[in-house]
């Protein structure tokens, strides 16, 4: 890995999200960029641009923070296709189909594994994501859980165990003894290679005291918590997050007045998943309504074989600009610096001194292009850490 300074000239637009002078995105105009051991070092226009070992030329582009990912469940075997086709056709979605994949998932090999992730992965990185959240939650034994957040752990230092995704066809009539199941001998053995502890709070899935009790037992071994919550209709999910600490309630599709109330009231951050109302053909979440209110949002892809199976920030960014009233600005804040948030990561999401080195130069002008020209792969070059990819 070649170090040393690298200087990025001649940006047209260089998005810091500094949130200096009333604007959250703190756009910089004719800039230019210093990178040195992997981290910025320096921002400021081009005309003053310090010297370095090596440039790379712009061209006049923008230059925004690399995507961060905050909800993706990438380790998974098989393919769930005609599933998506019936979902076209009319079939509703309620969460069934993620049994399907928990089978393939656990006959699948290690090296199987591992490589749909690593193929993900590099999808995602040639997209613009430079941080990634990966989940188990396709095991849904001990051996398969530990193994996923294993392989998971090779790609991404925010990993998250989901054992609690929904309840297993072998425990479907003793629902109580496989959370006491997910609260003990499984959360012991995913507990070395998990940052986070996430559970389905939804109706099919886990009920509120259910996922308080999973919760509960992951904050007492050390783990940050996360909730899937408010996707397929009203409930307790987000007010039960935000009562946790969650860093993150994600969906948040199905809101009422206390639910947004709570999430202003809060340092919880409402992780929006477009691609998955895309896929599934349900409503968008209300952006607008939640953004008005003081809620920090961020977007994620969700990508999984199921319901959402992109791993496009950009399609994403598309989605909630035209689908969920967010402004172009406000989408790339929440698929970049609102996305640090919800992994609770200041390294990540901005270009200022001190950040990770992880940024995106356009193939436009601006990133209003991201909404602008939807499906269009503008992502010229991409540098993670310092390096380009």
């Amino acid at each position: 890995m070649t170090r040393g300074s690298l200087l990025v000239d001649h940006i047209g637009e260089l998005v810091t999200n500094d949130g200096r002078d009333g604007d959250p995105l703190g756009v910089r105009r004719d800039a230019a960029l210093l990178i040195e051991d992997g981290e910025v070092a320096w921002t400021g226009p081009a005309r003053h641009a310090p010297a370095a070992d090596r440039r790379i030329d712009a061209g006049g582009a923008a230059v925004l923070p690399g995507f961060v990912d905050s909800h993706a469940h990438l380790v998974f075997a098989g393919d769930r296709a005609a599933e998506f086709a019936a979902r076209m056709a009319g079939e509703p979605y309620t969460g069934g189909g993620i049994r399907t994949t928990v089978g393939a998932t656990r006959a699948a090999s290690d090296d199987a594994l591992r490589a749909t992730v690593g193929r993900l992965r590099a999808e995602m990185l040639r997209q613009g994501t430079t941080t990634v959240e990966i989940k188990s939650g396709y095991g849904l034994n001990v051996a398969d859980e530990a193994r996923s957040l294993r392989i998971a752990a090779e790609f991404t230092g925010d990993t998250t165990f989901l054992g609690a995704h929904v309840v297993p066809a072998e425990y479907a009539d003793r629902p109580d003894d496989y959370v006491g199941l997910v609260c003990g001998p499984m959360l012991a053995a995913a507990t070395p290679y998990a940052r986070w502890i996430d559970v389905f709070c939804e109706r099919g899935a886990f009920d509120a005291d259910h996922a308080r009790a999973i919760l509960a037992c992951g904050q007492a071994a050390g783990l940050g918590v996360r909730l899937h919550a408010n996707q397929l209709g009203p409930g307790p999910g987000v007010r039960l997050g935000v009562e946790m600490g969650a860093a993150s309630v994600d969906h948040c599709t199905h809101l009422t007045d206390a639910d947004v109330d709570a999430l202003a009231g809060s340092e919880t951050v409402a992780t929006l998943l477009p691609g998955a109302e895309f896929s599934t053909r349900s409503p968008y979440p209300d952006a607008r309504r939640l953004l008005d209110a003081g809620v920090t949002v961020a977007l994620a892809t969700d990508c999984n074989p199921g319901s959402s199976y992109t791993s496009s920030m950009p399609f994403c960014v598309a989605l909630a600009v035209r689908e969920m009233r967010m402004t172009p600005a406000e989408a790339v804040w929440a698929a970049t610096a609102g996305g640090a948030a919800a992994l609770r990561r200041t390294d990540v999401g901005r270009l200022t001194p001190g950040a990770r080195a992880d940024l995106i130069v356009l193939d436009a002008p601006s990133h209003l292009h991201l909404a602008y020209r939807p499906g269009v792969p503008l992502i010229r070059r991409v540098l993670h850490n310092g390096v380009p990819r």
